[in-house]
Parts: C-alpha cells; structure tokens; sequence
C-alpha cells in the first residue's frame, strides 16, 4: 500500500513571489498577483501531488490578472539546470540541432517565389547567424519571398534584427525595449552590413502567421508590417510581447517573468494580448498557397 505525499508548495510560492515581486515589468500587477499567489497557498489551493499540476494552477493565477502569456511557471519534465536561463538554453539547444538551425526548409515554388520556413524559434544569434545568413543568402536571388512563421515559437530579439537586416535596403530602428531594470529602453536597429546578400527592400515579401505564431516570431512579423515592407498572410497571432528571462524555483520548475516590454516606434504600441492582426486573413493551413497566389499576381503587374 502507497500513500500519497503532497508537494511542498510553500518554498516554490514563495519564490516565485519573490522573484515576481523584484522582476516584473508591470510591479502593481506584480503587487497584486503576489498577493493573490499567497492567499492560494493559505487556502490550500496548491496542495497537489506533483510539479506539473503546480505549474498549472499557479501559471493559471499568475496569467489571470492580465493575460500575460510569458508569465508562467513552467514544467519542466527533466531536472531543471539551476543557473538561471539554464533550463530555456537546454532545450533550444536540442531544437537548434535537429531544426537546421531553425531554417527547416528553403524552396522554390513557381515564379520565382521562395519560400523560407524559421522555425521552431529564433534561436540566439550567436548561434544562428550562421545557417540562417545561409538560408536568407541563398533565397536573395528569388523574385518573391515568403517567411513561414507559423510553427514559430519566438526566440531572441537580436536574431529578429538581423532576419530584418536581410529584408531592408537600409539601417532601419525596428523596435524598442524598456527594461524595468534600471527603467532604460533600448532600441534595435537592422544592421548596416550582413554577412551573404541580401533580398532586400523592394521585392515582394509575405509574412505567414499562426494562432501559435509567439513572442519573438509576433515581432518580426509586426516589426516588417508597421514598416510596409511585408504582407502578413494567415491568423492572428498568440499575442506575446513581453521578453521574459527564467528563474529554477524547483528541481523540476522554472519561473518565467517577463522584465521588459516592446514598443514599436511606428505604432508606439505592440502585439501584446492582441496578435498580430494578418493583413489577409485566412486559415494558416492555406495561408501559403494565398500568399504565393498574391506573390505571382504582383509579378505580373
């Protein structure tokens, strides 16, 4: 015979108020979440058997005051690194080596038309600006370019900026990050050089985009919309616009809070609980074949 053994809750909770309480870009929601995280714990509402059913109850509170979808605890099912961030590099870099990179597919459809798939993520740059110069290099001499971000999970701000870079003729302010740390923003521009050739400004370039499109994927897709360079064709996205870091909490848990958020210097405003809104609305599964349709129809003009 087995008895069960309930996890104890408190040191995780208590953490994770901590951490929210210091890091949090909004801290009067940061207040009030706390709060209702304590008063949880003090009714016995996280007095479950396991980490996963933890992470589910707390995330459900955490996200219930203003839909922040990067505000979680999240399970982890291996044992979490304890260094901070640790646990996220892990797994993307399992995702890096079997995902090309995070280039999965070139192609070339009719027309002249390529078609370049970024996924699942954008991972850092320092790993990846090697095969995605590659990928965007060789997709430089199409007519026509869609990037499929449709399976595209997010990623890393700078490897959003240099994607960019490729796609623009000129040294282009793309967006702009404050940070609660020390109350700074931070701007992000193209870059004045990259390595390769570039597809440039003026060519025709659509946008693929998902109800699972997130995070870093939203503001490449957003960042090329506000500046007209790009058509964005499919769903509107999951609506995630705060970059967020990771704390271990638990053998098995991580804390994600987001420390800053995104403001585009063409809309002042970003993505965040809204999606990007698709210029041409369409299911994702047929949004390639409306933008290729676009693409050739433009062509020919």
């Amino acid at each position: 015979m087995t008895t069960s053994t309930k996890l104890p809750a408190a040191p995780v909770i208590n953490e994770t108020v901590r951490l929210l309480t210091e890091h949090y870009v909004f801290p009067e929601i940061a207040d009030q979440l706390a709060g209702l995280l304590r008063r949880r714990l003090s009714e016995g509402a996280y007095d479950v058997d396991d980490a996963e059913e933890l992470a589910r109850l707390v995330t459900e509170d955490l996200q219930s005051a203003n839909g922040d979808r990067h505000l979680r605890l999240k399970h982890h099912a291996g044992q979490v690194p304890p260094k901070r961030g640790a646990a996220t590099l892990e797994s993307m870099r399992r995702e890096f080596d079997t995902s090309l990179g995070g280039a999965p597919r070139v192609q070339l459809l009719d027309g002249g038309v390529a078609v370049l798939e970024l996924a699942p993520m954008l991972f850092p740059l320092e790993w990846a600006a090697e095969p995605l110069s590659a990928a965007l290099t060789l997709t430089s001499r199409a007519r026509a370019l869609i990037v499929d971000l449709r399976a595209n999970r997010g990623g890393d701000p700078d490897t959003v900026a240099f994607v960019c870079s490729y796609l623009l003729d000129e040294r282009t302010h793309l967006n702009t990050m404050y940070w609660r740390d020390g109350e700074r923003s931070e701007q992000s521009w193209s870059l004045p050089h990259v390595p390769g050739a570039r597809f440039g400004g003026s060519k025709p370039l659509y946008v693929l985009a998902s109800d699972s499109t997130f995070s870093a994927a939203e503001e490449l897709a957003y960042d090329l919309q506000q500046l007209g360079r790009a058509v964005v064709v499919g769903e509107r996205t999951r609506g995630g616009a705060h970059p967020c870091q990771g704390w271990t909490v638990h053998p098995h848990l991580e804390a994600t809070i987001p420390v800053g958020r995104a403001i585009n210097p063409v809309s002042s405003a970003n993505w965040e609980g809204t999606g990007v809104q698709p210029d041409i609305p369409c299911a994702a599964a047929d949004a390639l074949d409306h933008a290729h349709t676009l693409a050739l129809a433009r062509l020919e003009d």
